[in-house]
């Protein structure tokens, strides 16, 4: 365990400066600023609609763009650059020569890659409630305080997160294996690609296919209730959908089986 906290340290260390840290800060508030001044030029068409519906709106529209192209393209951008030092450096050997069990390495890497996507979609839940309700105190017709969406927007991104498990394990191993940024890259981008084609489509059995579970964790809608106490809609999101045990099972398998794969290889 200590091997693995110190190699996770100095993950940390020699990223953060890294383009990869950075554009998993960076992403989510521009992409929430994008959207806020798109709502605030507009609020004037919006003021007759429920906090419900503007919250809606306002998250589904962020939601909309990272479920289908940018959370699949940032993950293959996370997965290289948390692997690219040491390819550049080529400090594969030293590396694994540690006084360190190279799992602990290996896992290390992993782990660190999967907080900055983690960290990317906790932000997201962060700015897009910070924005919405700075939204509602800017425009004070847009009734953002009329309905509280923190909770249902943690269950989507969550969601949203454990459906791109199965893609950062993929996307991990590739950056492993090829030194370059084209090959991890391209095959990335295809299958993105065929995930989007295979859910516009609705082919049977899309859900088996890691590069479609953003896009199928947000598919179907949240369903809406009125809360029985106060009459007022609630919005329950069903997290473990069968996309999310597939993503799971794929996350599983591919980080073991690329453990083995790598320590075959014997990484240079």
């Amino acid at each position: 365990m200590k091997g693995f906290i110190l190699s996770f340290r100095s993950e940390f260390y020699k990223s953060r400066k890294t383009a990869g840290f950075w554009s998993a800060v960076i992403l989510p508030l521009l992409l929430c600023i994008l959207i806020f001044a798109g709502f605030y030029s507009r609020s004037d068409k919006m003021a007759m609609e429920p906090g419900v519906i503007l919250w809606a709106q306002f998250s589904g529209a962020i939601l909309g763009v990272m479920g289908s192209l940018l959370l699949p393209m940032l993950i293959v951008f996370i997965g290289y650059s948390v692997n690219s030092i040491e390819h550049k450096a080529d400090t594969w050997k030293t590396l694994f020569s540690l006084p360190i069990s190279k799992f602990a390495v290996y896992s290390a890497k992993y782990f660190y890659a999967l907080f900055l996507v983690f960290l990317c979609l906790a932000l997201f839940v962060l700015f897009t409630v910070g924005f919405g309700n700075l939204l509602g105190t800017v425009k004070p017709e847009l009734k953002f305080h009329d309905y509280n969406m923190s909770g249902t927007l943690s269950q989507l991104y969550f969601k949203l997160f454990l459906s791109s498990l199965g893609i950062l394990s993929i996307q991990f191993l590739l950056s492993l294996l090829f030194r370059d940024f084209l090959k991890p890259m391209g095959i990335g981008f295809i299958a993105t690609i065929t995930g989007v084609i295979l859910v516009v489509n609705q082919w049977k059995y899309d859900y088996l296919f890691p590069y479609s579970h953003p896009m199928l964790a947000l598919s179907a809608l949240p369903q809406h209730h009125n809360h029985p106490a106060t009459n007022n809609p609630t919005i329950i999101v069903d997290i473990f959908t069968q996309e999310i045990y597939v993503s799971l099972i794929i996350a599983a398998v591919v980080f073991i089986a690329g453990y083995f794969i790598v320590l075959k290889k014997s990484v240079k």
